[in-house]
């Protein structure tokens, strides 16, 4: 999977054992280091529930709060990173496991984040009493709950879309496991994932507000960030602060994407079945100065040395007896047999509790309410989708097709991906009362607006990576137009459009809290909707009703993906992947 060209210059030094460009390096590292050492410092100061942390909207104060926004994001990604490689490498390669895991991220993306919010915050306060740490976590939690699930998914159908010739040289190299993995597996699915890292990261910016000013129970907890300086500039109606808010996002946007995304994209070029040549040459001032680093080197040899070291040891410490297949099949039924009782003890404590719940609080007429609210959300996502999806798959094509343009769009996308929905807030506001239109109708759009991106950004990467041979082939047969697209490209991309239509689906369930209600200053309309339902009864800490909602989302979501995204993926992977 790697390029020998591209990894020589990792081989053969010679000369100091430092240079002139580690100075640089050093100073961004440490600066780094000091930067996440005083945002500790912060998140675990002294608090008492109900004291209300100041949130200034001088202009001055962005840097600092966008330091904390940012941090906050990043532990969230390093922790979704983390439960990637572990669940989606699960999934893929253990049906049974696939069985459990899939289902239970159909329900666990489902829920809301103001759900998270509603159902964490207290717990994480009880568990740091005293401590801004309590509702730190619980917003970090809540930024990787909205990063994590198409992770998880784009990770598994890399790895269950690995080409065969691939899994047969690691068979004939005698890979181990833990080699294999590093060395085929993670390469294999790292330019999606890089794009499906760079939309999460964006998620995390669209529930940025949700997860800085949350209010539950009539209580109101306000973290120094970007969110929450967003929260009071559309409370007080401040356009200026609003304007500041965004001009700061873009500032950050611009920097992790020079610093960590662009590079990511040229140095995943090497993974590919064909690098493209212009992309993978072209490199970046920050990727070519750690090349020219040679703290960068050492830190290589470091890291394969450790890992080399470690494959050994695992390998060393593992009989090389195989077990009897009669003891194999009893191992293999164990453990099924424990996650499936498991998952059926909870199964069946929460449709006890929920029951419960529902014989003491609800009639059976709010009961079919709150499905019919339900249907007319599903009924306005799947028509969102449908229109989101003519837009961008042509615009995602046009971008992943042209590599030239990709470092110039991707910013820019990146930024309108993160853009926060919550601001076209007020504008919708004024058009829905200046002109009288149909708040159903026009607030859906505000739902879509901040989750189509996953279609976008997975249709890139399902285009960047169709090999250019394939696109000599239709070239010399002549295939074009509508013929193109239907025998060409979108069997191509169509995994991973599948990906990036369910993402989206599942983010426009949860946006519809906040696109359900459309507020400013002191005015507010509420459309007709499940997402509505829940934000009013998280609002006055109704924790029934909160239950109920996502009781009924989460049943929603799961018999939509069960019915028709499971079949696609079914579909994508035995027809369409190269």
């Amino acid at each position: 999977m790697t390029n020998p060209a591209h990894s020589a210059q990792f081989k053969n030094r010679s000369g100091p054992l430092l240079n002139q460009w580690d100075l640089l390096i050093l100073i961004f590292v440490f600066g780094l280091f000091a930067a996440f050492v005083w945002g500790a410092q912060q998140m675990t100061s002294p608090y008492a529930l109900g004291e209300k942390l100041p949130i200034s909207l001088e202009p001055g104060m962005l840097p600092m709060y966008a330091l904390r926004t940012v941090i906050r994001m990043a532990i969230a990604l390093a922790l979704s990173l983390l439960v990637t490689f572990i669940f989606g490498t699960l999934a893929a390669k253990s049906r049974r496991a696939e069985r459990i895991i899939l289902p239970l991220i159909d329900i666990l993306q489902s829920v809301p984040v103001l759900g998270f919010l509603s159902i964490t915050i207290i717990g994480f306060i009880m568990l740091f009493p005293n401590s801004l740490l309590g509702p730190e976590c619980a917003a970090i939690f809540a930024i990787f709950t909205a990063q994590v699930w198409n992770m998880i998914l784009s990770f598994y159908q890399s790895l269950r879309t690995i080409p065969k010739d691939l899994q047969e040289a690691a068979n004939v190299f005698r890979l181990s496991p833990w080699k294999r993995f590093w060395r085929l597996e993670v390469p294999y699915a790292m330019p999606p994932l890089i794009w499906n890292v760079m939309i999460s990261l964006s998620a995390g910016w669209f529930f940025v507000v949700a997860s800085e000013a949350i209010t539950v129970n009539n209580q109101e907890i306000l973290l120094p960030g970007i969110g929450s300086y967003i929260h009071i500039a559309t409370l007080q109606s401040n356009y200026t602060a609003l304007a500041q808010a965004i001009f700061a996002m873009f500032v950050v946007i611009l920097i992790y994407d020079q610093l960590i995304f662009h590079p990511l994209i040229v140095w995943s070029e090497k993974f590919k079945h064909q690098p493209n040549q212009e992309i993978e040459g072209s490199g970046t001032w920050f990727l070519n100065l750690l090349h020219r680093a040679r703290l960068t080197y050492w830190l290589h040899q470091g890291l394969n040395y450790l890992s080399d070291l470690f494959s050994h040891l695992l390998v060393r410490h593992i009989p090389h007896r195989t077990l009897p297949p009669r003891v194999k099949r009893a191992i293999s039924w164990s453990w099924s047999a424990v996650w499936q009782s498991l998952v059926l003890i909870m199964m069946i404590a929460s449709l006890y509790y929920l029951a419960l719940l529902i014989h003491q609080h609800f009639t059976l007429h709010e009961i079919t309410h709150t499905f019919w609210l339900g249907l007319i959300t599903a009924f306005k996502i799947a028509i969102l989708i449908i229109i989101a999806s003519m837009i961008w798959i042509p615009v995602g094509v046009w971008i992943g097709l042209r590599p030239r343009f990709a470092p110039l769009m991707q910013p820019i996308v990146q930024f309108l991906a993160a853009f926060p929905v919550n601001v076209f807030y007020p504008i919708a506001f004024m058009l829905i009362f200046t002109f009288n239109l149909n708040i159903e109708v026009w607030s859906s759009l505000l739902m879509i607006l901040g989750t189509q991106w996953y279609i976008l950004f997975n249709v890139i990467a399902g285009a960047s990576t169709i090999p250019h041979d394939l696109h000599l082939a239709t070239q010399n047969y002549g295939v074009t137009g509508w013929a193109w697209w239907r025998s060409f490209i979108l069997p191509g991309i169509f995994p991973y459009y599948v990906t990036g239509a369910m993402a989206a689906a599942g983010g426009c369930w949860n946006a519809s809290i906040l696109a359900d209600v459309v507020q400013w200053g002191d005015k507010t309309l509420r459309a007709q909707g499940l997402g509505g339902y829940i934000d009013q009864a998280t609002q006055t800490g109704d924790f029934a009703r909160i239950a109920l909602g996502i009781a009924v989302m989460c049943l929603y979501v799961v018999v939509i993906n069960r019915l028709l995204w499971s079949r696609l993926y079914q579909l994508a992977e035995e027809r369409f992947h190269v």
